[in-house]
């Protein structure tokens, strides 16, 4: 996938926030320890530093949720981040985000924080971000 690509996708699967862009992507992948695992219908971004991995985005098309690819995607990532060494993950979502919580709760994942008002809607109210984690090394 190229930064246009994941660009594409982000700004249909999250079209009540601000999207990230393709020069934001490129600087991301520019990174030591960013991996992208999926395709044009969902994807996910990753950070892995030493024994962590954060997911800083899954993005899926809007027409293609409910089929299992972020569970798919997901689950690939974690693969991928341990066999690079992580331990651990990490991710935030929004807390108004059921669907996704209810994917990452089914799949091992705990809450451990909140952080209020991060995420800024264009229309509404910021609205707060759950922290989550979940051990790999049980997995």
């Amino acid at each position: 996938m190229t930064p246009d690509d994941m660009a594409a996708l982000h700004a249909v699967a999250f079209s009540t926030t601000r999207a990230w862009s393709a020069a934001e992507f490129n600087d991301l992948l520019a990174h030591p320890g960013t991996l992208v695992k999926g395709d044009c219908q969902c994807f996910a971004l990753l950070r892995i530093v030493l024994d962590e991995a954060e997911i800083l985005t899954i993005a899926t098309h809007p027409t293609k949720r409910r089929q299992g690819l972020a569970r798919k995607t997901l689950s690939e990532s974690e693969a991928q981040s341990k066999s690079q060494g992580a331990t651990k993950v990490f991710l935030e979502v929004a807390e108004d985000n059921t669907s996704a919580i209810s994917l990452y709760t089914s799949t091992g994942y705990a809450q451990i924080g909140r952080r209020p008002g991060y995420y800024m809607p264009k229309d509404g109210a910021p609205i707060a971000a759950l922290v989550f984690a979940k051990s790999l090394t049980t997995t």
